[in-house]
């Protein structure tokens, strides 16, 4: 294992390992213990009690966070011509369909999400092994396959992001920047929060939300009491 670096050793000081911080402490103290030159982003990782192998345990939504990721999302609207203006009107940053599929063939997939319409995902079949793995398939269930282009891609400008539980049980998830006040970041993490609550499936047995931690980039993790 690599030496501390004075700042991370600086950092880990501030935090009792032992103490489960709640949800307002943890948001100011991430500020404290950041470090970087840049604006870190924010992540949760919240551990779900649940068996993400069966069907019925599969946690999986999105959520608005009301303060906003701190990062443009780049958008591709894969759309037919009749949709174009729709799309570029509400902040799409490329629109097209044709041309932008030979592209991802290609490799390319320098976006954040993808929108299309119904009727375009059969040409984003073949696409699969690119995006799947990428995270960048579009879905109706995140609402990125929708006859509404222009309220998907406004929705994702304006800070709603898309979660799944991994194979661990876990929802990792942005939910800011350094730079947001304790406040909006606190707001954020309990949005998501809340929304987990909701999707919390009926066959789920014993304790739901198993534990919450918060980091920033490169910043030690902070435990948060799940009881919010």
């Amino acid at each position: 294992m690599g030496k501390l670096t004075k700042n991370r050793k600086l950092s880990e000081a501030k935090i009792d390992n032992t103490k489960l911080y709640n949800l307002d402490e943890a948001c100011s103290l991430i500020k404290d213990i950041t470090t970087t030159k840049f604006d870190a982003s924010v992540d949760l990782a919240v551990r779900l009690g649940v068996d993400p192998r069966k069907a019925n345990e599969m946690v999986r939504g999105v959520v608005s966070l009301p303060n906003g990721t701190g990062k443009d999302m780049k958008v591709l609207a894969l759309v037919s011509p009749d949709k174009e203006d729709e799309a570029k009107t509400a902040g799409a940053d490329y629109v097209g369909l044709d041309e932008y599929i030979e592209k991802i063939k290609g490799g390319w997939t320098d976006v954040d999400v993808i929108v299309t319409m119904p009727s375009v995902m059969g040409k984003l079949g073949p696409l699969g092994r690119i995006l799947g793995p990428r995270g960048l398939m579009p879905n109706p269930k995140t609402g990125t396959v929708t006859m509404d282009v222009a309220k998907a891609v406004s929705d994702v400008k304006a800070g709603k992001i898309d979660f799944k539980v991994d194979k661990a049980g876990i929802v990792h998830a942005p939910i800011g920047k350094v730079s947001f006040s304790p406040e909006k970041i606190a707001g954020n993490a309990s949005e998501l929060i809340q929304t987990l609550i909701k999707l919390k499936p009926t066959s789920a047995k014993g304790t739901y939300i198993k534990s919450i931690f918060i980091s920033s980039t490169m910043s030690p993790s902070l435990a948060i009491d799940p009881k919010i």
